[in-house]
């Protein structure tokens, strides 16, 4: 059996297949993903998405400024 971790908050998600979102914030162990434009957003079962890049992974490409 293979355990994929949960996404965190700042990683960069695929909440379907092409559309990627960050994760905000997570209440309740409830994500909450956000996209440039669109208002945040609960995701009903975290195990869908897919992290694309970590927090971590993103503010050394230079995301965060």
């Amino acid at each position: 059996m293979t355990t994929r971790k949960l996404p965190e908050v700042g990683d960069e998600v695929e909440y379907v297949p092409g559309r990627l979102a960050v994760v905000t914030d997570i209440r309740k162990g409830v994500p909450y993903l956000r996209r440039p434009g669109i208002k945040e957003w609960p995701v009903r079962d975290p195990t869908t998405l897919v992290v694309r890049r970590t927090r971590a992974e993103r503010i050394a490409a230079g995301d965060f400024r």
